[in-house]
């Protein structure tokens, strides 16, 4: 019987057997220099990694027992409105155009959305007729009317009373 792998084929897969050997060879020294190359430069760190993983492993919520959790119970709820408190919208600017403009505009400019629009004077008559006190109440506390509803504080809990003020007013100079 003859062997069916002739000499061209032999030296073709010899050959062939060579260059995937070097090719391997290659690779690994390639693997190599950038394994020495990565433990020369490190990557950055994040200089915030700490205080995420803190976050991410807090406590969620307490357990107060007895005399001394009301006490704790007490003092974290007293934390929790001062910390409430101090975060004010807009950086407490009491300028009723910017608090109209970054919270007051999609629906107040949007007829879709069932609020009076800023440049419709005659749909604004009869609420600036119920006087500023009144559109104040009700831009503070909400109000849900016919046409849609006024969310409390336009949707932000964070505007004071003085800045829903402010905002209201601008909007009353707007329309008379």
């Amino acid at each position: 019987m003859t062997n069916p792998v002739t000499d061209a084929d032999r030296t073709f897969l010899k050959h062939f057997s060579q260059l995937i050997g070097f090719l391997v060879v290659v690779m690994f020294a390639l693997i190599g220099v950038a394994l020495y190359l990565y433990s020369k430069n490190p990557p950055p760190t994040n200089p915030s990694h700490v205080d995420e993983v803190q976050q991410r492993i807090a406590p969620v919520g307490g357990v107060y027992a007895g005399d001394t959790g009301k006490a704790a119970l007490a003092e974290a709820q007293a934390a929790a409105a001062k910390a409430a408190a101090s975060q004010v919208a807009y950086g407490g600017t009491t300028d009723g155009k910017t608090i109209f403009g970054n919270l007051c505009q999609t629906c107040h400019t949007n007829a879709a959305t069932g609020a009076p629009v800023i440049t419709d004077k005659g749909e604004w008559a009869p609420r600036v007729a119920q006087g500023l006190d009144t559109l104040v109440k009700h831009a503070t506390e909400g109000f849900t009317g016919k046409k849609g509803v006024m969310p409390a504080r336009g949707g932000n809990p964070s505007l004071s009373d003085a800045q829903v003020k402010a905002t209201v007013e601008w909007m009353v100079s707007q329309v008379k």
